[in-house]
C-alpha cells in the first residue's frame, strides 16, 4: 500500500482538535505533544487526513482502524495472532470479533480507495484499532477492548498508547527520564513498535513501508510537527451562536475548560445548545447555554459542534 505522509496543515487539524486531551494525559511522563503527534501520523496518516476532510471528528476517530495484511509464510506477512481469518474464528468469541473487524474494514474503506481492495475479499479484516493502533493481536488478553469497540473514543486510544509507550521507556532503560530527545523518543517508538531496539541499526528499525523504517519516519514526524508552531495548531474560538452536538455517542458537558472539570452530563448526538463567546479561555472548549435563557451551563470541546444547518444537522426535535 502507498504511504500517504500527512503534511503540516493535516499536523495542524490534528494539533487542534487533540492537543488539549493529549496533554491532560502526559503528566508524569517525559512525551509530549509532538511526539504523540508523531505516533499517530505513523500509525493512521493514510486514514485520518483524509477523513478529516469528510467527517466530524468522532467519526474521523471511529474510522481509523487499518492493516489488513494476512500471514504469506514464514517470515512473510503477518506473523502475530491472528495471521488469519480462521484463526481468528477459532478462539472464543472470535466470530463476534471478525464481524467487528470485518465491519471496520468496510466502514473505512467507502472513504479510503487504497484499502477497497482488501475489502472486496470476504476473508480481509482490520488488524490495528485507533488513532495510535493497538493490535488485534491483544484481543484474547483484552475481548472487551475491542468487542466494545473502546478504540473509536479518543481518550481510550490514547490511554493504550501511552500504556505502550511508557513499556517502550522501560525496555530502553529510560523509566526515570523527565525528558527525551527527538531520537530518543524514536527509539522508544521502534520498541512500541516491534517490541524491542538493537541499539546497532539505529533508527533503521521497525515496520519498513518501502523508502523508510519506522523509526525514521517517527523523527521526520516529530521534526514535522515542531515545525507546526502553536500559532497554525490553535484552534479559533468558535463565534456565538446556535450550534448542534455532532458526536456519536455523546458530548460531556464539563464544569470548566479541561478534562479536568468533572463531567456533569452527557449531551446527546443532535441536541442543540447556544455557544456564549468568552474571551480568554481555550479556543478548544466552547461555552454553552442549553436552556436559551442567557445563563451558562458548562463547557464542551469546540470540535464536536457544527453550526445549526450544517452538513444537514439541526433544526431536528429534541432528543428525549
Amino acid at each position: 500500500m502507498e504511504f500517504i505522509m500527512p503534511n503540516a496543515d493535516d499536523i495542524a487539524w490534528f494539533k487542534q482538535q487533540f492537543s488539549t486531551q493529549i496533554n491532560a494525559g502526559l503528566t508524569g511522563t517525559p512525551f509530549d505533544v509532538d511526539m504523540l503527534t508523531a505516533i499517530a501520523c505513523q500509525e493512521t496518516g493514510e486514514v485520518w487526513p483524509i477523513l478529516r476532510k469528510k467527517l466530524p471528528v468522532d467519526r474521523v476517530v471511529a474510522l481509523c482502524v487499518g492493516d489488513t495484511i494476512d500471514f504469506q509464510g514464514p517470515g512473510k506477512g503477518r506473523q502475530a495472532f491472528p495471521r488469519t481469518k480462521d484463526a481468528l474464528l477459532a478462539v472464543p468469541n472470535g466470530d463476534e470479533m471478525f464481524d467487528v473487524a470485518r465491519k471496520a474494514l468496510d466502514d473505512m474503506s467507502v472513504f479510503i480507495k487504497s484499502y477497497q481492495g482488501a475489502a472486496s475479499n470476504p476473508n480481509k479484516f482490520c488488524h490495528g484499532y485507533g488513532v495510535f493502533q493497538r493490535d488485534i493481536q491483544f484481543f484474547k488478553d483484552d475481548p472487551d477492548y475491542f468487542l466494545q469497540r473502546r478504540y473509536e473514543n479518543f481518550p481510550d486510544t490514547l490511554a493504550q498508547c501511552l500504556g505502550e509507550l511508557k513499556r517502550g521507556l522501560a525496555k530502553r532503560g529510560f523509566q526515570n527520564r523527565t525528558s527525551l530527545t527527538d531520537f530518543e523518543f524514536a527509539t522508544v517508538a521502534i520498541a512500541y513498535n516491534r517490541g524491542s531496539y538493537n541499539a546497532d541499526k539505529g533508527l533503521k528499525q521497525g515496520f519498513f513501508d518501502g523508502e523508510k523504517f519506522y523509526g525514521e519516519r517517527i523523527f521526520d514526524f516529530v521534526t514535522l510537527s515542531r515545525s507546526v508552531g502553536a500559532a497554525a495548531a490553535s484552534a479559533a474560538p468558535l463565534m456565538a451562536g446556535r450550534y448542534v452536538v455532532m458526536a456519536r455517542g455523546g458530548l460531556k458537558l464539563r464544569g470548566g475548560p479541561g478534562t479536568n472539570f468533572d463531567a456533569e452530563r452527557t449531551l446527546s448526538a443532535g441536541a442543540e445548545l447556544n455557544v456564549i463567546a468568552s474571551p480568554g479561555i481555550d479556543p478548544a472548549w466552547a461555552h454553552v447555554d442549553l436552556e436559551g435563557d442567557g445563563l451558562l451551563d458548562g463547557f464542551v470541546f469546540a470540535s464536536f459542534l457544527a453550526p445549526v444547518g450544517a452538513n444537514g444537522q439541526g433544526n431536528a426535535p429534541a432528543p428525549n
